[in-house]
């Protein structure tokens, strides 16, 4: 009998290799050519994001992730309540590029792997936390509390609140993915987003997760840690993805 050995795969064909562009990079691309082509006039309203998605074929985030991508060139304006309206003429776009310098995920793509991820980590901290851990958790608690009114001192705490649950599982690959995760929500689309729904609000609802969250991990109860620190991104994400209009 002859043996027909099968050759491995070259390793360079068998890693999963990232997209070259996001989606929401080719859209912004896609949408500033058709304002290059005239299709949509200075001052004039893009359709709603519904009627994009549809059209191209993706979702209303990979939408709100593109457009936020061209407002930070000056291409369109987003108007609270009213809708995204073009600012540039045609022949002033040549000048712009509409692919960002950012490589990373958009917002939407990073909130969705920190809800999978975070959910679980949750779980397994409220029955591997000790008591210093929790000492640590409620001082970033308490942080966020004190700083209510000062976003970025208020996000700091909320960084830090969310690293030490991760700590506190004792698993150090966990816990450098959830610092990875944290450290790649700086770049100017996130900032952007935020910047329009980053509100007091927002951080008040936070707060009040994050006490859901810390109970849990109180009373050592891992389905209720999931389900908290889950509904917690899930809202994030929800907040984020409201309406223009």
């Amino acid at each position: 009998m002859t043996l027909h050995l099968i050759q491995p795969a070259d390793a360079s064909d068998s890693t999963p290799k990232a997209p070259s562009d996001r989606s929401y990079q080719r859209l912004a691309a896609q949408l500033l050519a058709l304002i290059a082509q005239g299709e949509f006039k200075v001052g004039e309203r893009l359709p709603s994001e519904r009627a994009l998605a549809e059209r191209f074929d993706v979702s209303r985030t990979s939408v709100r992730e593109a457009t936020i991508a061209l407002e930070l060139q000056g291409v369109v304006e987003v108007r609270g309540g009213s809708g995204i309206y073009v600012t540039l003429a045609p022949s002033t776009l040549s000048t712009v590029s509409a692919f960002m310098p950012e490589t990373g995920p958009g917002p939407f793509e990073l909130l969705r792997a920190r809800c999978l991820i975070e959910s679980e980590i949750a779980s397994v901290a409220a029955e591997t936390r000790k008591d210093a851990d929790l000492d640590r958790i409620f001082s970033a608690l308490t942080d966020m509390h004190e700083h209510m009114d000062h976003k970025e001192a208020n996000e700091a705490a909320d960084r830090l609140f969310h690293l030490r649950i991760a700590e506190s599982t004792g698993n150090s690959v966990l816990l450098q993915m959830v610092t990875a995760m944290w450290d790649q929500s700086k770049g100017p689309i996130w900032t952007k987003i935020e910047h329009h729904f980053h509100t007091p609000d927002l951080r008040q609802a936070s707060h009040a997760d994050h006490q859901r969250i810390f109970k849990a991990l109180l009373t050592r109860d891992p389905v209720a840690a999931r389900a908290a620190m889950r509904g917690h991104l899930e809202r994030v994400i929800s907040e984020f993805a409201q309406a223009w209009r």
